[in-house]
């Protein structure tokens, strides 16, 4: 089971967004890496170009770039705080993912 997933709430503790809160675009498990919507914006420069019979023009394009799991911490939703991940095994067998600060769960 993984910490962050996707549609999580997370805040960046380190690096240029530090303190900037969103919600997880995509998770990159290979890479340890995480996109967050609104943080770590990069542009990229597209060429112009034929696509079949149309032309598609240049243009600057703005996206997500991945940061690294440990840059980031989740957010609880109940006490609205950055949070480490615990985790509980519930009576019926299946795991979840518990706040360290309110216990309470986050799934």
């Amino acid at each position: 089971m993984q910490r962050i997933k996707k549609g999580d709430t997370v805040e960046v503790i380190a690096g240029k967004d530090i303190g900037e809160r969103g919600e997880v675009v995509a998770v990159y498990p290979k890479e340890d890496r995480v996109a967050i919507e609104g943080v770590n914006l990069l542009k990229k420069h597209q060429k112009a170009r034929q696509a079949g019979r149309q032309q598609v023009q240049a243009q600057i394009i703005e996206f997500e770039g991945p940061i690294h799991l440990s840059n980031v911490m989740l957010v609880c939703s109940s006490c609205d705080k950055p949070t480490r991940v615990g985790y509980r095994i519930r009576e019926d067998g299946s795991k979840t993912r518990v706040c360290r600060k309110c216990d309470a769960d986050i799934d």
